[in-house]
């Protein structure tokens, strides 16, 4: 028996339990923290949020001011805010046998495990969780495409940009 621990976070699990033949899968929460190192999606045009200053690293060999903002001496990248999913390395998760879920928090990452990993098995809820899983990540995703940003921002997610930006917070 073997026990896959696919989540950092401590209120939102993800765990696989391989038993024999049988791939199980607990919950498949979405880490929703990253959300935190984003500018904010305002609803009505924000003059403030479009006047802040670009990031650029003190010894100048970063330049992402298009990408980053910087605020209150925090940098914050200027783009729509993406999620934490749980980690897919560990394991080939469409060899998953069954999802077992057991609240409506937890599933938020089930989207993209039933359609971007191959997974083919079935998913076991309570109706109640279902209904308010679908609810809540309906207006996830409407508010999402309500309030698109301009841009797309991937160079911050070099590794060698990625750990510039650590030294910088800390």
């Amino acid at each position: 028996m073997k026990l896959y621990c696919l989540s950092g976070h401590p209120t939102l699990p993800c765990n696989v339990l391989k038993f024999k033949s049988t791939t199980i899968m607990l919950d498949c929460g979405l880490d929703t923290t990253s959300v935190l190192n984003f500018l904010p999606l305002p609803l009505v045009h924000s003059p403030r949020l479009s006047k802040l200053p670009g990031w650029v690293s003190k010894d100048g060999t970063v330049n992402l001011e298009k990408e980053l903002k910087e605020c209150a001496g925090r940098v914050f990248v200027d783009s729509q805010p993406e999620f934490c999913l749980p980690e897919k390395e560990l394991l080939d998760l469409s060899t998953i046998d069954v999802i077992l879920i057991s609240n409506y928090h937890c599933m938020m990452a089930l989207p993209y495990i039933t359609e971007h990993t191959g997974f083919t098995g079935t998913v076991y809820a309570t109706e109640p969780t279902l209904q308010i899983g679908r609810l809540l990540m309906e207006e996830l995703v409407n508010f999402m495409e309500r309030v698109p940003k301009a841009q797309s921002a991937t160079c911050w997610k070099n590794k060698e940009i990625q750990s510039v930006l650590i030294r910088k917070l800390l």
